[in-house]
């Protein structure tokens, strides 16, 4: 399977780290957030993936290349206009050629169990599948509502419920979820995409209401977005502390190097 890790954003929140710097760039315990994502790619077997990119694009392709020092395969999608998250994917169609693709956004770092995420899409038979976690400011994100079976019923309110819903409809009004930027498409959804720039939330929310099915997938393991200065201090110390399993195995296997070099 390929993967997209959408790079293309212009990281206002987080200026001035961001006047001269993509945020997809900033370091979290010395490596740039993208390297971490590409990190978690390889761990699954995911080896070629492709980046869009508009807000100081260059300086991306310049700090990864071709993606083989890596272990992986990369190509970039240009964007002169930036598309967003939707138009982002929709411009990169042909890259995917006809098959199920998996999409990160490169602003968060976490252990999201890529491996999972797929067997449960593939199960599913889903349009697509959303990682999606427990969060106590989940209706500040846009809440994400799974019904009995982990389907989704609601993304941010959308569609109202109307009338009574049968057993597979009916939500679990006490947990709401929040989407974790990680999902698994099919080919099929990019044909729902409008042309020109635009949201992929509002394709999902499009794609409810016509009763199409999509399917979240509880996440565990850490989870962080980069967003502003406070999350992004707040990651990089989660990390120096071991928080992240994916840092701790790279630090165990550096360790196992250095220990039969002596």
């Amino acid at each position: 399977m390929k993967a997209m890790i959408l790079a293309a954003g212009y990281g206002t929140r987080l200026r001035p780290l961001t006047l001269s710097l993509p945020k997809p760039l900033l370091l979290i315990g010395g490596r740039p957030l993208l390297v971490w994502n590409l990190m978690l790619l390889k761990q699954h077997g995911i080896t070629e993936a492709l980046i869009n990119l508009h807000y100081r694009g260059d300086q991306i392709v310049e700090a990864l290349g071709d993606g083989s020092r890596y272990g992986m395969r990369l190509a970039y999608s240009h964007e002169p206009v930036i598309l967003g998250t939707g138009g982002g994917i929709q411009q990169a169609q042909s890259y995917f050629e006809n098959r199920p693709f998996l999409v990160l956004n490169g602003d968060t770092i976490s252990d999201c169990d890529l491996t999972a995420l797929i067997e449960t899409h593939r199960t599913a038979r889903a349009l697509a599948t959303l990682a999606v976690r427990k969060d106590s400011r989940a209706l500040d994100w846009g809440a994400v509502m799974l019904g009995p079976d982990s389907r989704i019923i609601q993304i941010k309110g959308e569609p109202p419920a109307a009338g009574p819903r049968r057993a597979a409809d009916r939500m679990d009004t006490t947990t709401p979820y929040m989407f974790a930027g990680v999902h698994v498409l099919e080919p099929a959804v990019l044909e729902a995409i409008p042309p020109g720039p635009g949201s992929i939330i509002d394709v999902y929310i499009e794609l409810l209401r016509q009763g199409q099915p999509l399917k979240g997938y509880p996440m565990s393991g850490y989870w962080s977005d980069i967003g502003t200065p406070e999350r992004y201090a707040a990651a990089e110390q989660d990390v120096s502390h071991g928080l992240l399993a994916l840092a701790k195995k790279e630090q165990a296997a550096a360790a196992a190097v250095k220990q039969s070099t002596r």
